[in-house]
């Protein structure tokens, strides 16, 4: 009891304390703690295999979002009870069988989820059936499609992030900030792009591709690799025979993109290196050592680095240690937020079968605007994913930020350069640039 109630005070003092919050603060008003029927929820996360640095953040951001709501009062005095079933290699068929398990086995009344790889559009149909709600990162435009579609039946699936195809335009206007400021002169205006076969690659890429010309650039190499791949021997012969003035890998895999930089640099060209997501992972630093300075990368979902993105990495790194990755963990955190106060909101989350209660909560959530770690939170109609900023919206506070980041010491936590008014550092040229 002595515990719960620090608890509660330490966050009521907390830069966290605002919007979801806030809310369920106010909500839970009249309780000290959370102490009746729990209210069971579920995860569905790569927690072994190739995903597993990621997966296992997923599961500490859940875990540490139903304690701070407990120390709350829970969801009108009912607590949060965390069940977790792992996705190891993902793959639709995967995804599906481990969210069923939660429904079945536990029957949870919301599956609050990371990201895991597959076509975006497949859990959804569990989720229907079941009448609850869902909240995932898996960053697809294929979900948006998906609830488009059917708007009654994909009711409670919310992707509580943008889409990937945000990541091929916004890199292409980043690219432009750059040059047209006179902060990068590139070598040429050749562009080398990089992908994976999977669709989250391959639609950014695609992107980036059929804009490039508009923007002024070639399109020298167009390279897909098979993954995950530990040798890039002969996709860097390909770059060394034709020195792009930008390298974009829209693969995303830590481990792979580590070793790319390090054999990259026994003989670099003079290409700036874009990177999507796996360097805003703390093992490719951990990997690719001295190489990985110069990188730059993005996120669409990161912690910031504000007052409430650095409180939530300081809570984070005190519960989970030093070298914990709260940018994956601040994902699946972030997500049980909205859904908590959205579930209070309503009067109370519903278990399977329950769908007019879940209903009740969906539209708390599509009304929403969350104010969380990694910026805004404001589901787009007839999408019911997070609106993009800038490329979605002009006004920071109506848009998760997409955020350009840059590892300028392979020892530090990177540095936040783009976009406005987030920015905190400018971007350096890298130093296999620099000579």
């Amino acid at each position: 009891m002595g515990h719960r109630i620090h608890r509660r005070g330490m966050l009521k003092g907390s830069a966290w304390l605002a919007g979801a919050a806030a809310v369920l603060s106010g909500a839970n008003a009249a309780r000290a703690e959370a102490s009746g029927e729990p209210v069971p929820i579920g995860q569905a996360a790569p927690l072994t295999d190739f995903a597993a640095a990621d997966g296992v953040e997923f599961r500490n951001g859940l875990i540490m979002a139903c304690d701070e709501i407990n120390a709350l009062g829970g969801i009108l005095g009912r607590p949060l009870e965390p069940h977790f079933e792992d996705t190891k290699q993902m793959g639709d068929a995967t995804n599906v069988q481990a969210v069923q398990r939660l429904i079945d086995r536990y029957g949870v009344h919301a599956v609050i989820n990371g990201y895991n790889t597959g076509s975006g559009s497949a859990v959804q149909d569990a989720i229907a059936d079941a009448g609850i709600i869902y909240m995932h990162n898996d960053t697809s435009s294929g979900h948006g499609v998906l609830i488009g579609s059917d708007p009654e039946r994909y009711f409670g699936s919310f992707q509580t992030d943008p889409s990937e195809t945000w990541y091929g335009s916004g890199l292409l206007k980043f690219l432009s900030s750059l040059t047209d400021g006179g902060t990068f002169a590139p070598a040429n205006r050749k562009l080398a792009i990089i992908l994976s076969a999977g669709t989250y690659s391959s639609n950014i890429a695609n992107v980036v591709r059929e804009g490039a010309a508009e923007l002024g650039w070639e399109v020298s190499l167009y390279e897909t690799v098979n993954v995950p791949i530990s040798e890039w021997g002969p996709t860097l012969s390909k770059l060394r025979q034709d020195p792009p003035g930008v390298i974009v890998v829209t693969h995303y895999f830590p481990a792979d993109l580590a070793q790319f930089m390090v054999q990259f640099m026994t003989n670099p060209t003079p290409s700036l290196i874009y990177m999507q997501y796996g360097p805003s992972v703390k093992s490719f630093r951990d990997i690719a050592g001295p190489a990985a300075a110069g990188v730059v990368f993005s996120t669409v979902i990161g912690a910031l680095q504000d007052e409430i993105g650095l409180d939530f990495e300081a809570r984070y790194k005190a519960r989970f240690g030093d070298d914990a990755g709260h940018n994956s963990g601040v994902q699946s955190y972030n997500a049980a937020w909205i859904w908590a106060a959205a579930a209070a909101l309503a009067g109370g989350s519903g278990a399977p079968g329950e769908e007019e209660q879940n209903r009740k909560v969906a539209e708390r959530i599509r009304a929403m605007i969350h104010r969380g770690p990694n910026g805004t939170t404001r589901f787009m109609p007839g999408e019911q994913a997070a609106a993009s900023y800038p490329g979605g919206t002009d006004d920071p506070s109506l848009g998760m930020p997409h955020q350009f980041l840059q590892i300028q010491d392979h020892t530090a936590e990177p540095v936040l350069i783009a976009p406005w008014p987030y920015a905190k550092a400018g971007f350096i040229t890298p130093p296999w640039i620099r000579g």
